[in-house]
């Protein structure tokens, strides 16, 4: 009896594994093999236009991006693109938050409307902004708002200027992304007990005293992990870089993400991209190893 019992647990405590399998060898095919192949290829000479002469060459993509204008411009590219980026998405988000938070008429209407620029196609953002109604230089609706403000004197052709081109895309993802921090904030203020500002009420408080000790340690946690998945979602985002100006004028607009797939899928050096893309990780590793020690410390504070 007491044989028969073992063997039945032994047999109960693969369950958990063969229930499992599906999913991890869904992992391992989509995930965990391609990031494999691509550090395996990065080492080698593996261009599309050259397939005869596919070689292990060590180190030597990894050594050549350092000498590689477009790569060395894309790096203060990127960290701009994602810190202005991200940052006004969060600013303008917190203040949407705060202000759907609020009793008034038409709310649950303006939330609804306020997703609309996050449900909307990235490829179909960049094409609106780019030629129907914003960056246009000849009919754009920004040129004509500016002008008619007095602030320009002549139009502006956004995104074939090398000084306003990253500018003219930041803001198209600040206005794209901004909804999300708006409502994964508005989510987490709807979850703190109104107990709180009613006994802060009573204590004398002020808006801000509310606000810093109360709202902010609510919302802090949901803050962390929204920005580390937007940070991640801008740095790797391509479409409407690519869409609006390819990286150009120049490298002015070119970030490392748009650099790897340019080399990996349109000159078809699959080697050098995988470099550069391994390069792109291993740098957000890092951001994200930083960020999340020092929100750690913040939120024990």
């Amino acid at each position: 009896m007491t044989n028969s019992v073992q063997n039945v647990r032994k047999k109960r405590d693969y369950t958990p594994y063969i229930m499992l399998a599906p999913a991890l060898l869904l992992i391992c095919c989509i995930i965990i093999y391609p990031i494999f192949y691509a550090v395996f290829t990065s080492f080698q000479y593996y261009a599309m236009f050259d397939l005869a002469n596919r070689r292990f060459v060590g180190l030597q993509n990894y050594i050549q991006v350092w000498h590689d204008d477009a790569f060395l411009a894309s790096l203060p590219n990127t960290a701009r693109w994602v810190i202005v980026t991200v940052s006004l998405q969060f600013l303008l988000g917190l203040i949407l938050a705060l202000i759907l938070n609020q009793n008034f008429r038409f709310r649950g209407f303006l939330r609804s409307i306020s997703l609309i620029p996050w449900v909307t196609p990235g490829v179909v953002i960049a094409l609106m902004w780019m030629w129907m109604w914003m960056y246009n230089g000849n009919f754009g609706v920004l040129n004509d708002l500016l002008m008619r403000a007095g602030i320009l004197g002549d139009k502006v052709a956004w995104l074939s200027n090398a000084h306003t081109a990253l500018n003219a895309q930041i803001l198209t993802m600040v206005w794209q992304g901004t909804p999300f921090f708006a409502i994964m904030i508005l989510a987490s203020l709807q979850s703190i007990p109104i107990d709180l500002y009613e006994a802060a009420d009573v204590s004398g408080a002020n808006v801000w005293q509310k606000f810093y000790y109360i709202t902010w340690p609510h919302i802090f946690p949901t803050i962390v992990i929204t920005s580390l998945l937007r940070i991640i979602w801008v740095f790797n985002n391509v479409e409407v870089l690519y869409l609006m100006t390819q990286g150009g004028p120049g490298y002015s607009s070119l970030t490392l993400s748009l650099n790897a797939y340019i080399e990996a899928q349109k000159s078809l050096n699959f080697g050098y991209g995988s470099t550069i893309a391994v390069y792109g990780t291993l740098i957000m590793i890092l951001f994200m190893t930083f960020y999340l020690k020092f929100t750690r410390k913040n939120r024990e504070r």
